[in-house]
């Protein structure tokens, strides 16, 4: 069995409608994918049509943005929880309010050096989408100031650029507890992606296990090999679940979906877990 446990649509900053990715997922020989967009659900109800239209079971799920106390990003991904938990919606709609505010002040400053609107990047926004970076980065390839999403993000959208600017986001420990309240399933996404930024320390790891953290996600492109033998050291000492996705964004980024994958009896413990919702089969 063929499982990814890692996608986004439109809905976030994919490039692709969630029944498109569905559709590619089908194409990729998947038997099981979970489309985990930041910050929303809102691509679900389209997903699990696709999902029963071309037989490729659905996980639904959503990816946290959250920072520690040290200002150190950290991805959450959340399996089957309650999509209308009140304080999961209420820390959710905070943190995509708190980033559209800060693209704002990006596209500002942007704005004096490149020709660059905010009429360009809602340009690139789809309709009730989490709206981020990656946003601005397809304005910038727009006007031909970037090649790509890649190299925006590793020039002018990185956070040592003078064009960064700091958004809310939650305590990751807190989401932990947040998603374990909704009857989700919480997995600390790429946790040694050194290439994205500062990685977290022993210290936060132990709060978001005291929380109930329930996996790490190892297998996925941006985790160096030394750092994957450290979570797999970390996920036995802990009884953690192990998992492997590819992060895919369509055109976005070069992940391919199925590039790495979860084992079955990770998501059958995963399905235990989740109680605020179900795979779509």
């Amino acid at each position: 069995m063929r499982i990814d446990l890692h996608a986004h649509s439109n809905v976030s900053d994919g490039t692709q409608r969630p029944a498109d990715v569905i559709a590619s997922a089908a194409e990729a020989a998947l038997d099981v994918v979970a489309l985990t967009d930041h910050d929303s659900t809102d691509g679900w109800a389209e997903a699990a049509a696709a999902a029963r239209e071309l037989g490729v079971a659905l996980v639904p799920g959503m990816e946290i943005s959250c920072r520690t106390s040290e200002g150190i990003s950290v991805h959450l991904l959340s399996y089957l929880h309650d999509p209308d938990h009140p304080g999961l919606l209420e820390e959710i709609t905070k943190a995509k309010d708190a980033r559209f505010i800060r693209a704002e002040r990006m596209v500002s400053l942007l704005a004096e050096d490149y020709p660059l609107s905010w009429d360009d990047v809602i340009h690139h926004v789809a309709p009730g989408a989490t709206l981020g970076r990656p946003h601005i980065a397809d304005a910038l390839v727009a006007a031909g100031v970037v090649a790509d999403r890649s190299e925006a993000f590793d020039t002018i959208l990185t956070s040592r650029s003078r064009y960064w600017v700091q958004h809310y986001a939650p305590d990751p420990a807190y989401a932990v507890a947040l998603v374990r309240d909704a009857g989700g399933v919480p997995v600390f996404a790429h946790p040694v992606a050194s290439s994205r930024g500062r990685i977290v320390g022993d210290k936060t790891y132990r709060e978001m296990i005291d929380a109930g953290l329930a996996g790490l996600e190892i297998d996925h492109r941006d985790n160096p090999e030394e750092g994957r033998a450290f979570l797999r050291r970390l996920a036995q000492r802990h009884g953690l679940l192990v998992t492997g996705s590819s992060d895919y964004h369509g055109t976005g980024k070069p992940n391919l979906l199925g590039e790495n994958l979860t084992a079955p009896e990770v998501l059958a413990r995963i399905e235990e877990q989740g109680t605020g919702s179900s795979v779509v089969r």
